[in-house]
């Protein structure tokens, strides 16, 4: 996988942790520095670790699904954009946002979960974990920092059209694995 593709994958998987951040922005209106720090510094800790965790875990079985790679890494990324559509497209239920350590690591989980997969992804096309997973957590703080930040300056931002743009990266990046 490319750097320019890995790029796009990190801006694609950042777009959650940026959408809450987002939400966390609109709310907080004090310790807004500390606040953000924490939350970017959480989302991109565990966005960083999960790609890791799915790439290490796929070493166990990679001799088994090594001829199906590029056909299982077209799925993975198409089911996730797709995934990210959909939810463009539900209705967003009302949260209680919280910033306390407990909900920093439900947030940082949460956001990270599809990470799991893309680490699975980067083993199957023969990449080494360090940098991509050092770029995708860099990607999610800034992206995260961002969101945090602009919360309270952009309301009017479609979340969905970002969503849905996270989505098409996805699935062009598993269209490309079949190429």
């Amino acid at each position: 996988m490319s750097y320019i593709s890995i790029i796009l994958l990190a801006i694609a998987l950042s777009i959650d942790a940026c959408v809450v951040s987002f939400s966390y922005g609109l709310i907080f209106t004090e310790k807004r520095l500390k606040n953000a720090l924490l939350l970017a510094c959480c989302t991109g800790f565990f966005q960083g670790i999960m790609p890791a965790a799915g790439y290490f875990l796929t070493g166990f079985v990679k001799s088994y699904i090594e001829p199906f790679s590029g056909w299982i890494v077209c799925l993975i990324f198409t089911y996730l954009g797709v995934k990210f559509i959909i939810e463009a497209f539900e209705k967003e239920k009302s949260r209680q946002l919280c910033i306390d350590i407990k909900c920093l690591l439900l947030v940082g989980i949460a956001t990270s979960i599809d990470a799991f997969s893309a680490g699975i992804s980067l083993s199957l096309f023969g990449n080494r974990i360090l940098k991509p997973a050092l770029l995708i957590a860099f990607v999610t703080f800034v992206n995260s920092s961002l969101g945090f930040f602009f919360g309270g300056k952009l309301k009017h931002l479609p979340t969905k059209g970002l969503e849905i743009f996270a989505g098409i990266l996805l699935i062009i990046l598993g269209l490309k694995a079949l190429m």
